[in-house]
């Protein structure tokens, strides 16, 4: 069963902390991303700060965003 993120903090070192709708809390590098278009503008720590929560999962704009399950999958617990 795929788990909405109900809750994101961007932290400095490109790190989300991401809280999702089973309680669980992970914590997710978006430094394995920045070699992939759209995401090298997450470089950018101002934009990268303004991590959302939109329809269950993190995005910045309408066309950067991160599926929920690959922030489930690919992070780890904490």
């Amino acid at each position: 069963m795929l788990n909405d993120v109900i809750s994101v903090k961007a932290k400095d070192d490109f790190l989300l902390y991401l809280e999702f709708e089973n309680g669980e809390k992970r914590e997710f590098d978006c430094k394995t991303l920045f070699d992939k278009k759209p995401f090298q503008s997450l470089m950018d720590k101002d934009i990268f700060k303004k991590a959302k929560v939109a329809f269950g999962t993190v995005a910045w704009s309408d066309i950067i965003d991160i599926a929920p399950e690959t922030l489930y999958l690919d992070s780890k617990s904490l």
